[in-house]
């Protein structure tokens, strides 16, 4: 990596991905636009696509334990990089993927990357997957990230995602779906925060379409100063199965948070569940910090970041 990452670049990689466990597993950094450093194992392959930007990953069967990293960082005002990314995950693997993309931005002209992730699980194939996305930068062009999310599980499958949006992100529109198969579970945690102008969006479309398929959806956000967010779940129980989602939300100032929650059971045994929750800091919370000689902001902060925890 010696010569090709930059400070700006290693900021940007500590944010969105553990440099310390990088080099435990295969992985492969992208920026603009460009693969720049690849690693793979005996048990992870990644091969470059032919047709379309981006890569495969390829997760042999019985695999334990191990890391694939593909974060992305974005250092060019005015790129606009799309990459395609598909991983195969093999028979009873149980692998950990960190991905994320971060932007520095310090000129005019506006900073996009849109990530497609498809992930097909075979049978008994268990993934953690860490998204993580940052913006930074004194310019005045926009930092934009649009991740799409697609999950396909089979039998006896796992998946467990985690994204958070950490800060500097002007406007995100990320779409999550998945389909189901029998005895699957699909669990997604997303945090986000949002301030000055700053627009947010997430849609969460996931079919349950095999016998005890299940799902939970926990979303986390603050809006704050004039941003807006829309959280948009939309859930279709087509069998025997489980699902359970849940937005909660704090805002401030002049913001503005809409959560639309569709739950469809197409089977007379789809046991579904959606709660949503949008409001201020209480004032109990508040006064419960200041007693601690905090100020009233510092007393905010505390709140809100044991809320994102």
């Amino acid at each position: 990596m010696q010569g090709k990452i930059n400070e700006v670049d290693k900021k940007l990689l500590s944010e969105v991905s553990n440099l310390e466990n990088l080099s435990k597993g295969a992985y492969n950094i992208r920026k603009n636009g460009e693969g720049i450093e690849r690693k793979v194992t005996e048990n992870i392959n990644i091969v470059t696509k032919t047709d379309k930007p981006g890569i495969d990953i390829y997760v042999k069967e019985n695999t334990k334990f191990e890391f694939i990293h593909i974060p992305v960082i974005i250092t060019e005002s005015g790129r606009n990089d799309l990459v395609y990314n598909d991983f195969y995950i093999g028979k009873n693997a149980n692998v950990i993927i960190v991905a994320g993309c971060g932007i520095h931005n310090d000129y005019h002209q506006d900073s996009r990357h849109d990530g497609i992730h498809r992930f097909f699980l075979e049978e008994g194939a268990k993934v953690k997957y860490i998204e993580k996305h940052y913006g930074e930068g004194k310019g005045e062009g926009k930092r934009i990230l649009n991740p799409v999310t697609e999950v396909y599980l089979k039998a006896g499958s796992s998946m467990e995602m985690e994204s958070s949006q950490i800060k500097g992100v002007d406007s995100t529109i990320r779409e999550t779906k998945g389909e189901l198969e029998e005895n699957t579970n699909f669990i997604v945690s997303e945090k986000i925060m949002t301030h000055g102008k700053q627009f947010a969006k997430t849609v969460f479309d996931v079919k349950l379409n095999g016998k005890n398929a299940s799902t939970h959806v926990i979303s986390r956000s603050v809006a704050t100063e004039n941003s807006e967010q829309f959280f948009v779940s939309k859930i279709y129980g087509n069998h025997q199965c489980f699902a359970h989602s849940e937005c909660d939300a704090i805002i401030k100032d002049y913001a503005k948070v809409t959560a639309t929650p569709e739950i469809t059971a197409n089977n007379v045994d789809a046991n579904l569940i959606h709660e949503a929750a949008i409001g201020k800091i209480a004032g109990e919370q508040l006064i419960k910090f200041m007693t601690l000689g905090l100020s009233e902001k510092e007393a905010e902060e505390e709140i809100i970041n044991g809320f994102l925890k």
